[in-house]
Formats: C-alpha cells, sequence, structure tokens
C-alpha cells in the first residue's frame, strides 16, 4: 500500500555474475528505489545508511566501488529555470554492462546455478577490482577529515588515481601538506597536486624540496 519499485529483472539475474555482492546489489535497488518513489536522485550516504543499517563508511566504499567499476557515475545537473546546480546517481553504466553480459549470451534467459558460476568465473579477471593500497588511502583521507568522505569526494579521488595518475604517495602528501597548512579540502589538495604536476614533481621527495623552496620564498 505504500507503493512499488519496479527492479529491473535482468539485474536480479545477473549481478552474481557481474561480481556484485549482496549489499552492493542492495544499495543500487534503493538509489532506484529514491528515484522512483521519492523522486531524489541524489541521497544522501546517511539516508542509504539508515536504508541499508550499516556504517557510513561501508556506504562510502560501496558507492566507490560501484563508480570504480563504472556501474554508478555522479552528473551535475543545472537548471537554468532556477540557476540551482544538482548532483544524481546515474546507472547507465549497470544498465550497459547488464545489456552487454546479455547481449554477449553470457548467461541464458533461465540459466542455472552452473551456467551463472561460469559467466562470473570468466568475467573474473577482467573486471577490475579496487586496490587494498588505494582502500588505504580512503580510509586514510576519512581518518583526516573527521567523517564519512561524499560521493563527490570518492569520485575526485579516484581522478586522481585514474585520470591524473597521481602516485598515491604524492596524494598522500599532499594531504599532509593541507594539514600542516591548516587547509584541509579537497580544493586545496587538488592545487597542490596539480602544482607538483606542472612543475614535474614525480615523488615525495621532490615534493618535498618543492615544498620547502616555496615556504622560504625562493
Amino acid at each position: 500500500m505504500d507503493g512499488a519499485v519496479s527492479v529491473p529483472y535482468a539485474l536480479l539475474r545477473t549481478y552474481r555474475a557481474l561480481q556484485l555482492n549482496d549489499t552492493e546489489t542492495m544499495l543500487l535497488l534503493h538509489l532506484i528505489a529514491y528515484r522512483q518513489l521519492e523522486l531524489n536522485d541524489f541521497p544522501t550516504i546517511e539516508q542509504l545508511q539508515e536504508r541499508l543499517g550499516c556504517s557510513p563508511s561501508l556506504v562510502g566504499q560501496t558507492l566507490q566501488k560501484l563508480m570504480k567499476l563504472g556501474f554508478v557515475s555522479i552528473d551535475e545537473v543545472f537548471d537554468p529555470a532556477s540557476g540551482v546546480q544538482s548532483e544524481r546517481y546515474n546507472l547507465s553504466g549497470l544498465y550497459y554492462e547488464i545489456g552487454a553480459l546479455l547481449s554477449a549470451g553470457e548467461l541464458p534467459l533461465r540459466g542455472g546455478q552452473e551456467e551463472e558460476a561460469a559467466a562470473a568465473r570468466d568475467r573474473q579477471s577482467a573486471r577490475p577490482t579496487l586496490a587494498p593500497v588505494a582502500g588505504s588511502l580512503f580510509t586514510l583521507f576519512e581518518q583526516e577529515f573527521g567523517r564519512p568522505l561524499t560521493p563527490m569526494e570518492f569520485e575526485t579521488m579516484n581522478s586522481w588515481l585514474d585520470q591524473d595518475q597521481y602516485p598515491e604517495e604524492l596524494i598522500r602528501f599532499a594531504l599532509k601538506e593541507s594539514v600542516f597548512a591548516g587547509k584541509l579540502s579537497f580544493r586545496y589538495i587538488d592545487r597542490i597536486l596539480f602544482e607538483w604536476n606542472r612543475n614535474r614533481v614525480t615523488n615525495v621527495e621532490e615534493a618535498r624540496d618543492h615544498a620547502q623552496k616555496f615556504r622560504s620564498g625562493r
């Protein structure tokens, strides 16, 4: 009587073959439910935590993994009438992967457990996974900020690692520099990394020398 959510049957059939666990799949279902019934395209970490019954840190890590795999992305939406800019979750990557899996015949319409397990094994080697070292980096940022990271912050860190290809040691040192300067913010850290990249700084030792020269005014 409270309403119904239309869940893609293909998602229920393929989430195991897509290497998604129950928590990750349930989070996707809640994103779908928020959009359909509550017209909320961008639920907060706290809202998702309440629904899932787990810690904010786990929700953030789960979202980060789904974005890392390309199943979820975040779109920026601008309303020209009101001038308001907002964000929304985009699940088109998930639907694309489901469609590719089904069209390739890796999962038949009514496949049994044996077929699904075989499809999962075949895809496991090609599916990128979250490296433990990257996970520790996200944990370090949460510890320094004293709170779970937002999805946009997760996406920024993914961009540093995947698109900009900043070494993880440099990201750690940039975080340390921002703490030292008393300017703990992602924007400040991003400026530090951009400045180092512009000056061809490639490791922590070079970054330390560059920071010392900057402080001495030379």
